[in-house]
Parts: C-alpha cells; structure tokens; sequence
C-alpha cells in the first residue's frame, strides 16, 4: 500500500499556485487527469464526456446548478456514472439529478467536491503534479 501523503506539512510543488488560480475547484487539466484514472463498475475506463456535454445533459432534464464552479460538475458526472450508474442510479435522468444533489448541496461547502478527490488522492497515495494542472 502506497504511504499517504498528509503525512507532510510542506505544500506540494505548484499546489499553491494551483490553488491561486483555481481554488479548491477542478481544472480542466486535473478533471481530464482524474477521470483517466477513474473506472465503472465492470472495470472498464470511463468514457470522457465534455463540460459541453455535461451542460447539455443537465438542460435535457431540466438541471440548473446553483453552485457550480470550474469543471466540478464534470467530474461529478464521471464519478457518478463510474461509480453509480447502473445500480443506485439507474439512468442518465436519475445521474443528472446525482449531479445536482452532490454540486447543490445545502450541507455543502465551498470546493466540497475537490476537496474529497484531494482526500482520496491523499488516502491512496496518488501524487498530483500540480503543475501540470495549471
């Protein structure tokens, strides 16, 4: 198992000009690299989807987000159909309004969403180059 990476009190390189530029929201760069990792539950890749595409599906079903920033929804798109979809989202209408419930959340905070892929990153012990997420 790989060692976890808050075990360091010094920032990665690049991580606070990362944040500077983004805040705790997802890039472009870190939402395309994240999802290259991500796969369904048959272990397959995740087919990437545009922020184009994502916009498109939630306008089919009627979503409006309230609280989006960034390509957060995007990635939550991804996840959701990864690791969802087909099980206890049973459809694209039902992931939509996943997308909605998880970027919207009244007991939600700002930069929510990264903030739980940063921890997941940290509990896995998968580095980012922030760099090159800039």
């Amino acid at each position: 198992m790989a060692e976890r990476l808050d075990n360091y009190e010094v920032k990665p390189e690049g991580m606070e000009e990362y944040l500077g530029h983004y805040g705790w929201h997802f890039s472009k760069a870190m939402c395309d690299w994240a999802v290259s990792m991500m796969r369904d539950r048959s272990g397959n890749k995740v087919g990437k989807r545009s922020k184009e595409h994502t916009d498109a599906l939630l306008k089919t079903y009627g979503i409006t987000l309230e609280h989006d920033k960034g390509y957060d929804a995007v990635y939550v798109l991804h996840m959701g159909s990864a690791d969802f979809l087909g099980s206890s989202v049973k459809d694209e209408a039902h992931l939509a309004k996943y997308v909605k419930d998880v970027i919207d959340d009244k007991d939600g905070y700002e930069g929510m969403v990264f903030t739980r892929f940063f921890a997941d990153c940290i509990g896995s012990g998968t580095p980012i180059i922030w760099a090159d997420m800039i």
